[in-house]
């Protein structure tokens, strides 16, 4: 069946028919329509809080549309990458792993049975039943599965973290990876990704993203990582003015397109909205008086125009980082640093930063860059060696981990809650400035979507006084016109920085040196 689904291109998977989904008093979509077709590899863009992640939940049923049908092909078998879902934690990776070949086991035990049951019937019909079985794993890849196990836990840098570990001890990141690899290894016919790279660093986004140019189904991706994106994408989708478009090609030749697209109805609105002022001015100006039949003639000409949406009043975020003065040479120094929770993640680390140096931190995913950023800070305590700081350090740090004490505080009461004596007007300002419009400001946190809960806290950045500024991952979920505000943001801070990033795009011309860590 999915040899079938695969070879035939042009059949549609999925529809989406007249689709209308408000949030607030803000539409996302009115009357949308898409067709994913066998085969294909689509992105899923737009700014954030465009309505990205709300457009998956409808398509896997999450969430049910206000308005329009989804319509799947029958007997698809679809994917899903969520990295919130329930997860058996006493469950070993490994043993987590292969669960994505249950049917395969089922098959297993049921010949066993049926064996045990041959020979206390001597029943031919029974051998017959555990051959066709036995046939079926021979063919299949049942022999196979501890070789693709070992294959996707080094391709996503997995087995570092030891396959014999349980869920239980892993990081948000780690498990999101280990979520991923399952659903990798179940190939299903459609691939349904959100922010499949958020956790990866530079060498598993590469394994994965030759892994998806290679994959004979369809997918749909979301991501903010633009390079990853171009290369893996034969089809974009892109949702704005409340609208979806469709088109065919990498994401550069999507983006040109794009532009064009938006130039042009940009013009179509304001000539729309000219002509609607003019008309409204002619029905004012006459309704009451002798041409009071043309004015009712005009009002009925303007209540049938299709009003084009407005484009989102999107202001660039502007992130400035407030400093707090120091005077020192050295920023930051490790000697003979041991980190890790039960065991020692890496060998011993001896580091030097100077005050005022940006640097960048790479490694392979899992080997304890996010548990090195965390000892640094005193939420972790170091096994063995040393850290300091000079005197008067002020440290502001971004943690990738968008958890929430209470998710239902709106972004105005957990800034409030930070910081008591800033004005309603003073957070409202900072949400602002962050790219938070007004309305999110007073929605609950775990209703916005990830990149806008990134502008909360980094919103938070910005209202610390700080000369280190320790950033883990901050470009996860955010859109490309954020990450230019942050990377200027960051260019502009006169102390010293340290960040943690699987996006060399964001982090290359920005940082003074690369500190490799190796395991």
């Amino acid at each position: 069946m999915h040899n079938i689904i695969r070879k035939e291109q042009n059949m549609s998977l999925l529809t989406l028919t007249n689709i209308t989904q408000q949030f607030g008093d803000k539409i996302l979509y009115e009357n949308v329509q898409l067709q994913v077709n066998a085969g294909e590899h689509l992105g899923l863009i737009g700014q954030n809080g465009a309505g990205k992640s709300t457009l998956i939940k409808i398509i896997t049923g999450e969430i049910l549309p206000d308005d329009g049908q989804v319509h799947w092909q029958k007997n698809i078998h679809r994917g899903y990458l969520d990295q919130y879902v329930a997860v058996d934690e006493t469950l070993t990776i490994e043993e987590f792993l292969k669960t994505a070949y249950s049917d395969e086991f089922k098959k297993e035990a049921l010949i066993t049975q049926l064996y045990q049951e041959y020979s206390e019937t001597m029943e031919e019909a029974l051998l017959e039943k555990a051959g066709k079985l036995q046939t079926e794993l021979d063919q299949g890849v049942f022999y196979q599965i501890d070789t693709l196990v070992a294959e996707m836990s080094s391709g996503l840098g997995i087995d570092v973290l030891g396959l014999s570990t349980p869920l239980k001890k892993l990081s948000g990141g780690q498990r999101s990876k280990v979520i991923l690899a399952k659903l990798l290894l179940e190939t299903p016919d459609v691939l349904i990704l959100d922010e499949p790279t958020n956790h990866l660093d530079d060498q598993h986004i590469q394994w994965l993203t030759q892994f998806l140019q290679s994959f004979e189904g369809a997918y749909i991706v979301i991501s903010h990582d633009q390079e990853f994106l171009d290369k893996i994408t034969t089809h974009i989708a892109d949702i704005e003015f409340g609208k979806i478009t469709k088109y065919t090609g990498h994401l550069k030749q999507a983006l040109r397109q794009k532009e064009q697209n938006r130039e042009s109805y940009l013009r179509q609105f304001h000539a729309q909205q000219k002509h609607i002022e003019k008309t409204e001015a002619y029905i004012r100006k006459y309704k009451a008086g002798s041409r009071s039949t043309m004015a009712k003639s005009r009002q009925k000409q303007l209540d049938k125009i299709e009003r084009l949406t407005p484009p989102a009043s999107t202001a660039k975020p502007i992130f400035d980082f407030p400093y707090s003065p120091i005077v020192t040479t050295l920023a930051v120094e490790t000697t003979d640093l041991v980190i890790g929770y039960d065991r020692p993640l890496l060998s011993p680390i001896n580091l030097t930063i100077r005050f005022g140096e940006k640097v960048a931190i790479r490694g392979f995913n899992g080997i304890g860059k996010s548990t090195l950023l965390k000892t640094l800070i005193g939420e972790i305590e170091q096994l063995a060696g040393e850290y300091h700081f000079p005197d008067n350090t002020a440290i502001n740090y971004f943690s990738q981990d968008l958890i929430w004490e209470k998710p239902l505080e709106t972004p105005l009461q957990y800034l409030g809650a930070q910081f008591p004596k800033a004005t309603v007007k003073e957070l409202r300002r900072q949400l602002a400035k962050s790219g938070l419009v007004n309305q999110l400001a007073s929605e609950p946190l775990s209703t916005l979507s990830g990149g806008e809960q990134t502008k909360v806290k980094l919103a938070q950045l910005t209202m610390n006084q700080g000369n280190l500024l320790i950033l883990d991952e901050p470009t996860n979920h955010i859109d490309h016109e954020t990450k230019d505000s942050l990377q200027t943001g960051i260019k502009h801070f006169p102390g010293t920085v340290i960040i943690v990033s699987h996006e060399q795009e964001f982090y290359q011309d920005l940082v003074d040196r690369v500190i490799e860590i190796e395991g």
